[in-house]
C-alpha cells in the first residue's frame, strides 16, 4: 500500500481502495470528474490539483519558452501533461523534457525511462511537491526533478533516485545558472526563471 493510504489507514482505522492509473482513466471516460476540474493521480488516490495562480502560469510560460530555444530538436519540451509512473500513479507536472521521438508516444504516454527532466512550479502545492510528488517521481525513477520554489525564490534540484528519496539535492537562487543533467552545456539563469523583482 502506498505511504499516503498507509497513513490514512493506520490513523483512521479504514480500509483503503487504490485506483489504478487504468480505473482512474475510466472514471474519466465515465464523466465523474467535472469537465474543469483539476485532478492528477498519485499512489492510487485521486488528488484535486491547486488553482494556478500567475507567478505560476507565467514562471511554466518561461521554462516552456527557455527549454524550446535551448533544446530545439534534440528534445521534446511537453507542459502540463500527464507522466505515468507505475501502476497507481500519473501527475501532470508543470513541465517535463521527453527523449525523442514524438511518435514514440502516438500509442502509448511518456513513462519515467522517458523523462530526462521534469520540472514542477510550486507555490500553493509547494507541501505536496516535496512531500509525495517528490516520492512517487524518485520511487519510479524519474531521474532529475525541478521544483521551482515561488514562494521562497529558489530553485530545488533532485538527482539520482534511491528508493522514496533523491541521493543528491541542491538549491539555486538568482544568480546561479542551472542545467538539465542530460544537456549539461545548456545553462539557465535561475532568475530567467523566477518572478522578476519589483523595481527591476
Amino acid at each position: 500500500m502506498s505511504d499516503m493510504a498507509t497513513t490514512i489507514s493506520e490513523t483512521y482505522g479504514l480500509p483503503i481502495r487504490r485506483f489504478s492509473v487504468d480505473d482512474y482513466h475510466r472514471m474519466g471516460e465515465a464523466g465523474i470528474f467535472d469537465d474543469d476540474e483539476r485532478v492528477e493521480l498519485l499512489d492510487g488516490l485521486v488528488i484535486t490539483m491547486s488553482p494556478i495562480g500567475n507567478r505560476h502560469a507565467q514562471a511554466v510560460r518561461k521554462l516552456d519558452k527557455i527549454l524550446q530555444a535551448q533544446l530545439g530538436d534534440r528534445a521534446i519540451v511537453d507542459a502540463a501533461n500527464p507522466l505515468r509512473l507505475g501502476r497507481y500513479s500519473e501527475p501532470e507536472p508543470d513541465v517535463k523534457v521527453l527523449r525523442q521521438p514524438l511518435a514514440a508516444y502516438e500509442d502509448r504516454p511518456p513513462s519515467p525511462a522517458d523523462a530526462l527532466l521534469v520540472i514542477e512550479v510550486s507555490e500553493s502545492s509547494l507541501k505536496k511537491d516535496r512531500g509525495p510528488k517528490l516520492r512517487s517521481y524518485a520511487e519510479s525513477g524519474v531521474r532529475e526533478l525541478w521544483i521551482v520554489d515561488l514562494v521562497h525564490e529558489h530553485v530545488e534540484v533532485h538527482e539520482e533516485p534511491v528508493g522514496e528519496r533523491y541521493r543528491r539535492s541542491r538549491v539555486l537562487r538568482r544568480g546561479e545558472a542551472i542545467a538539465p543533467a542530460a544537456f549539461p552545456e545548456d545553462a539557465i539563469a535561475v532568475a530567467d526563471i523566477l518572478p522578476a523583482q519589483k523595481g527591476s
